[in-house]
Parts: C-alpha cells; sequence; structure tokens
C-alpha cells in the first residue's frame, strides 16, 4: 500500500482506521492485530455485558457505538457477526445509508464469499472475505495465535493485493478460496475443528466413567502424536481395532457403550464405519478380515453397511447461536458471543472451540 493517499481504490493509505460491527471473540482480537501493525481503532459496537468487557480489554479507550457510527468513523470496518445474521446486517445498512464509497467492508464468516456483500458493495464499499482459521477464547491470547494462522481469503481480482496485506499484517497467511468452494471449505473445517472438541470431549466423559482420574493428561501426548501423524501421514496414520479388523473389540465397545453411555453409540458407529471404508480404500483393512467387523457395524442398527455407498453427508457448518444474534433489518446491533463453527460450552465468555463462521 502507499504511504500517500492514492486515488485508486486498491492502493488505499497504508494506516486506516478500523471499525468493528459485532464485539464477539473474533472482532475485536483482529482489530487488536491491525492496530499492532499500525491502523487505528476508532469504534466498536456491542450489546451484551461480555460484548463490552471485551472490547474493553482487546480494545481500551476505544469508543463503544451503533453499527452505523462504526461505518461513519472507520475507512476499514470488520462485520465479525454470526452467518445467519450476517446479510441482514449488510442490507440493512446499504439501506440507511450507512456505507460510505470506498470503504472497506470486511466479514469473517467461513461459509461466505463476498456475494453476501453486494448491497454494500453496489452503495460502493471494497468487498473482502478474510476467515481465520483459528479457534478464539475472546481474550488477548487470541492475537498471539493469529501469528501464522491460515485466512480464508476470497476477494474481488482488484482487491487481491489488499486482502493480502491485511491478512499478513495480522500475522496470518493468506489462503485464496473461490466463492464457489466457501461452504465447502467452511464443512471441512468444521469436521477437523468442531467436531474434534466434541470427540475429545466425549472421550474425557468416558474415561472418568471408567475411572481414569486424569482423562486430559492421558489424552495429550495420544491426540497430540495422532494429530501430527495424521497431518504428516493422512490414512496411513490410522491405527486401532477398525484399522486392524479387530470386529470382537469394536463388539464390545459398541456394548459397553450402550451400557454406559447410550447417547455416544451413534457417533462410534458412524466413525466406525467411515473409518473402515477409508482403511478399506487405502490396503489398511485387508478384505477377508473385513467383513466380520462390516458385521457387527451393520448388526449396531445404525444405518447401512460400510462400503455400501460413498459418503455424502455433509455437517452442519453454520455453528452454535452466540449470546447476542443481529435481526434483520436496518442497521442492526449483532454480536457473537458462541463459538465460531461449532459445538462448544455454553455461556457467553466459554472459549470459542472451533473455525467454523456460525458465532464471531
Amino acid at each position: 500500500m502507499n504511504a500517500m493517499p492514492p486515488t485508486e481504490a486498491q492502493d488505499r493509505p497504508a494506516r486506516l482506521t478500523v471499525g468493528v460491527v459485532g464485539a464477539g471473540r473474533v472482532g475485536p482480537a483482529l482489530a487488536a492485530s491491525l492496530q499492532l501493525a499500525g491502523h487505528r481503532p476508532v469504534a466498536v459496537s456491542g450489546v451484551s455485558d461480555a460484548s463490552v468487557r471485551r472490547a474493553a480489554a482487546l480494545l481500551p479507550d476505544v469508543p463503544l457505538v451503533t453499527p452505523a457510527e462504526v461505518l461513519a468513523r472507520a475507512d476499514l470496518v470488520l462485520l465479525t457477526v454470526p452467518d445467519d445474521a450476517l446479510a441482514g446486517l449488510v442490507s440493512g445498512l446499504a439501506e440507511t445509508g450507512a456505507v460510505r464509497p470506498g470503504q472497506l467492508l470486511v466479514h469473517t464468516s467461513g461459509r461466505f464469499g463476498t456475494a453476501v456483500l453486494d448491497p454494500a458493495t453496489r452503495a460502493g464499499a471494497l468487498p473482502l472475505a478474510l476467515h481465520p482459521a483459528m479457534t478464539f477464547t475472546g481474550t488477548s491470547v487470541d492475537v498471539q495465535r493469529l501469528a501464522g494462522c491460515s485466512f480464508g481469503v476470497t476477494s474481488p481480482d482488484e482487491l487481491r493485493m489488499a486482502a493480502e496485506a491485511l491478512v499478513i499484517e495480522m500475522g496470518g497467511e493468506p489462503e485464496w478460496i473461490a466463492e464457489s468452494a466457501r461452504p465447502l471449505y467452511h464443512a471441512a473445517l468444521a469436521i477437523g475443528a468442531n467436531h474434534l472438541v466434541t470427540l475429545v470431549a466425549q472421550s474425557m466423559d468416558l474415561l472418568r466413567d471408567a475411572g481414569v482420574q486424569a482423562p486430559d493428561r492421558m489424552l495429550g501426548p495420544l491426540l497430540g502424536a495422532a494429530l501430527d501423524n495424521a497431518l504428516r501421514s493422512g490414512d496411513a496414520a490410522l491405527t486401532g481395532p477398525v484399522a486392524r479388523g479387530d470386529a470382537g473389540t469394536v463388539a464390545a465397545h459398541i456394548a459397553e457403550l450402550r451400557r454406559h453411555a447410550p447417547q455416544s453409540v451413534a457417533g462410534y458407529v458412524a466413525m466406525a464405519r467411515t473409518t473402515a471404508d477409508r482403511a478399506l480404500d487405502h490396503g489398511l483393512l485387508k478384505p477377508e478380515l473385513a467383513e466380520d467387523l462390516l458385521e457387527v457395524l451393520a448388526d449396531s442398527g445404525d444405518g447401512p453397511r460400510p462400503g455400501s455407498a460413498p459418503s455424502t453427508s455433509a455437517p452442519d457448518a453454520s455453528g452454535t447461536p452466540g449470546e447476542d444474534r443481529a435481526a434483520p433489518g436496518p442497521a442492526p446491533e449483532a454480536d457473537a458471543e458462541g463459538p465460531d463453527h461449532g459445538p462448544g460450552p455454553d455461556g457467553p465468555d466459554a472459549p470459542d472451540p472451533g473455525p467454523e463462521g456460525g458465532d464471531r
């Protein structure tokens, strides 16, 4: 970016005034990161007590104002609201004349590209979709975690350099995502991050039921090694009774879960079927050992046998509703207090367990 104010929108001045609409877990952290890069936060909107506390902690001395006033004061506006609130917020801001020509309007939803910003774009805004693939806690630790974080970026061609510069200034790495691929991209993150939280929490519950005093200490090294192996080797890292074809062990697991945690059976069987399919496809599960295993899973009564058809289901990556959701209409107030893209502990100050885009 140029040091002197240029005439072209894509060559805007390097130092921008920054506003945040929706002081959930994501917006204040991104604004604080931009402040470290030399930009100047000037306004933030938020309605809940948690939002007010968060804004005060991460953006001290930045005034709390309405969304329309945020747009009036800022060159760069971060729209960090829940996915389902975003379209209504953008339409409301555009309809009330809050959007200024040449203003950078950035949303952080994983689900959407720049099309959701079309009403504001028609009013002259410069649209960017910058989604940090990171879990947020709503504290200062998030600013540190942005170092090396990948951002799913979608923008018009003429704004690619501006989008890349903003991501790099926040310490991130831009990963370009086509508009049409955003839902698939977001679903992939939900599977990898949000569902992981559910699986780990469920595993810790079961270990406690089995008498383990420190399930987190037991799981830490195991899960760390499994994650590292999976990232390095993909399906070649599969281990355990399903990959080995130990039908008796899997049957025993299902029987124990039915007795002690029946709510866990469906998830166990679904993941075992998917694991069996992938292990078969990659030659890890020997066909001669697979028959009994597949029979055990089919007899669980939870659906068709693995291998009968490719899996076509996709997770709902929209996320859990946050503490404050904006309603459609002119310039609605909207915060996002809950997890971005997935399940997590309830409560306004609970950590955000995933990057899937539902709550900011």
